[in-house]
């Protein structure tokens, strides 16, 4: 079993502390916004947990990318508790890159690996589209 801590600093801010002791402030206050809110995390950790997948699918596929930037968007539900229930990610790839091989890495990631995801539809609907940018010279 994995332990994470979440450290009360006074007002609606905590200091969290991962399993493996990587610490991160969160500011449930969205008035102050002096630091990412719960639910802005999940948001992120879907993106960086589909954007991992996508990377490695791609490098063993031996594709030639530049960058990748995900952008995820979402809509959450108007009653408590106001769980994500729309998501969207926008995958932009810059580089010399083939369609197909592209939306088979998205795929199997949203289908089979990102357990992110994998959670989140279960309150949520989730939608991807991606973009190829030529590579910068």
């Amino acid at each position: 079993m994995q332990t994470g801590f979440v450290k009360w600093i006074g007002e609606q801010k905590f200091v969290a502390t991962s399993p493996s002791g990587h610490a991160i402030t969160v500011d449930s206050d969205r008035a102050s916004n002096k630091a990412p809110g719960p639910m802005e995390l999940v948001l992120l950790a879907l993106g960086a947990c589909t954007a991992t997948d996508v990377v490695i699918i791609l490098e063993k596929k031996r594709q030639k990318f530049q960058a990748l930037e995900v952008i995820c968007s979402g809509e959450r539900a108007a009653e408590p508790p106001t769980v994500w229930s729309k998501l969207e990610m926008l995958y932009r790839f810059r580089g010399q890159l083939d369609d197909a091989a592209v939306k088979h890495a998205i795929q199997l990631s949203e289908d089979k690996y990102c357990s992110v995801a994998a959670m989140l539809r279960k309150t949520a609907t989730l939608s991807w589209r991606y973009e190829i940018l030529p590579p910068a010279s």
